[in-house]
């Protein structure tokens, strides 16, 4: 997960971790917990909710949460 973009996203919108946080059910300190953990354990429902907040473009969340190559 490319954190620095998605706290970008999260800027752009206005928005701090914590807020965003509370628009998506999740205690902050989870939602900080799961970021700094490079997103390893966020969920697809997760990642959908942060989407649908932060409004992301299909591109852009594939750029954030999907920027590693699978071999």
């Amino acid at each position: 997960m490319n954190v620095n973009k998605l706290k970008g996203k999260i800027v752009e919108n206005g928005l701090t971790v914590g807020e965003l946080a509370n628009q998506i059910g999740m205690d902050r300190s989870t939602l900080y917990r799961k970021i700094s953990n490079d997103g390893d354990s966020l969920t697809i429902k997760d990642v959908n909710l942060i989407c649908k907040v932060l409004k992301l473009t299909k591109e852009e969340a594939m750029s954030i949460f999907f920027n590693q190559f699978v071999a």
